[in-house]
């Protein structure tokens, strides 16, 4: 059995990091590092499956597609369901302190 800290940091990247921590048949959960990074302009994540994320550290911001342009604001403790297929973008991430993210896929 091996122990892991959901808040050690790998060495600091420009890119955003995706970790697998666990997956089985039909979910995935996963930790996302986060300092600065957001959604492409005009990219949307529009995923097959369910996702309930909850922020750990850090501010961040979610666009949903709607008439209304509904944004989120999300700090540390802050968490959301997002149904498969609706459309959502981040556009702010804190990179100080990093944004840690846990996403459970379903």
């Amino acid at each position: 059995m091996i122990s892991k800290n959901i808040f050690q940091l790998p060495t600091p990247s420009k890119e955003e990091i995706f970790e697998t921590l666990l997956q089985k048949k039909s979910v995935l959960i996963e930790r996302i590092i986060s300092t600065g990074q957001i959604t492409p302009e005009n990219e949307w994540y529009d995923q097959e499956k369910d996702e309930w994320v909850v922020l750990l550290q850090g501010k961040a911001t979610l666009l949903f597609d709607h008439k209304e342009g509904d944004t989120l604001q999300l700090e540390a403790g802050d968490f959301v369901f997002i149904e498969a297929k609706r459309k959502h973008r981040v556009i702010y991430t804190s990179s100080e302190p990093p944004c840690i993210w846990l996403a459970v896929h379903f």
